[in-house]
């Protein structure tokens, strides 16, 4: 099954309609790194990460492990693990992945430019929580934990996010 998107504000999974909120710029189909935008697409869920320290494994069929406090994903187009999980301290810019704040204590890395990695073409595009109020997000995907529960619950590694 395919999490649908919309650039309104809307997401559907299944007969499950939710609100979502997605990046600041929009969504585009020419997403470049730092942009604030969405990719526009069809992007498979590859794995959970989850904070075990705020909340137990979520039943859910895709791979899935705890987040360790020194992990994050490099934005940085001109280095070699850009887009790609690294372990911090790391040299070049990051994407901390244990966040204060609560919104990546559930994150799904999306397939996006991650299969070749095209370097500037954009990083860390994650369907994650969304703040309270639904601020947009820096080009992620972002819904309510209620919601990101029940998607879990059922996807496996056929599963999408489609952004249209």
């Amino acid at each position: 099954m395919d999490l649908v998107v919309n650039q309104s504000g809307q997401a559907v999974w299944g007969d499950r309609p939710m609100r979502c909120a997605i990046g600041r710029a929009g969504a585009s189909a020419n997403k470049t790194e730092g942009d604030g935008a969405t990719p526009l697409g069809r992007f498979a869920m590859r794995c959970l990460f989850y904070r075990a320290d705020r909340l137990a494994r979520p039943k859910t069929a895709l791979h899935s492990r705890p987040i360790a406090q020194e992990e994050g994903w490099c934005d940085a187009p001109g280095d070699p693990q850009y887009n790609r999980l690294v372990h911090l301290p790391y040299p070049a810019s990051t994407e901390n992945l244990w966040r204060e704040d609560g919104v990546y204590d559930l994150i799904v890395p999306l397939g996006y430019n991650d299969a070749p990695i095209v370097p500037g073409k954009g990083s860390a595009i994650f369907l994650h929580l969304a703040t309270p109020d639904f601020t947009p997000t820096a080009g992620c995907v972002a819904l309510a934990r209620e919601d990101l529960l029940a998607v879990l619950e059922t996807a496996d590694a056929s599963s999408c996010v489609v952004v249209a």
